[in-house]
């Protein structure tokens, strides 16, 4: 196993952070929403497999151990368990669909739209599963039908904006961090 330089170490580290401040910050429309799917989509598109998915799992190992780095300054294996929870673990999938991608084609613009849109359809699918699962469980039977009306709908405009963000951002930011490294 190749052990991690500290500038990886140290990006991971500010990948998680980003999550985690994007996590906080809602955007208050009828229906808000938070910019955590924008961090996780491009944190992966930046850094690329390997270290996208370190990122997105030190995220989510932080707020199970009760660090308040999910929405709304939640943290705990609680949030994770939650009728919401599936969300947050289907970011894996997110970082797993969106790694594999750029280090296997590049980060051409369609490359980073497609990628990160099937990142996120993803997880809905996980988290919409999850949440059926949870809240009949808690509250009784739900079908997929309103819990897409409730979890999913109102967020796929708001998540098209923030791929096609994070998608010119990362351009942008991809030769700004390769500078950095060394040869």
């Amino acid at each position: 196993m190749k052990t991690k330089t500290t500038r990886e170490l140290a990006l991971i580290a500010m990948g998680a952070a980003l999550i985690a401040v994007c996590s906080w910050l809602a955007v208050p429309t009828a229906i808000p929403f938070t910019l955590q799917t924008f961090a996780v989509c491009l944190v992966t598109a930046v850094f690329g497999l390997k270290m996208g998915l370190w990122t997105v799992a030190v995220y989510l190992l932080l707020g199970a151990a009760g660090v308040p780095v999910f929405s709304g300054f939640k943290g705990g294996i609680g949030a994770l368990l939650g009728t919401t929870g599936g969300y947050l673990a289907g970011f894996l999938f997110t970082a797993l669909t969106v790694g594999v991608a750029v280090d296997r084609f590049g980060r051409k613009l369609p490359v980073l739209i497609a990628s990160m849109a099937l990142g996120i359809l993803l997880c809905y699918a996980f988290g919409t599963a999850w949440f059926v699962l949870v809240y009949t469980r808690s509250s009784g039977p739900i079908g997929v039908g309103t819990a897409l009306g409730w979890c999913v709908l109102p967020y796929l405009l708001p998540d098209a904006v923030k791929i096609a963000l994070a998608a010119l951002l990362t351009r942008r930011l991809v030769p700004i961090l390769n500078r950095g490294e060394s040869t």
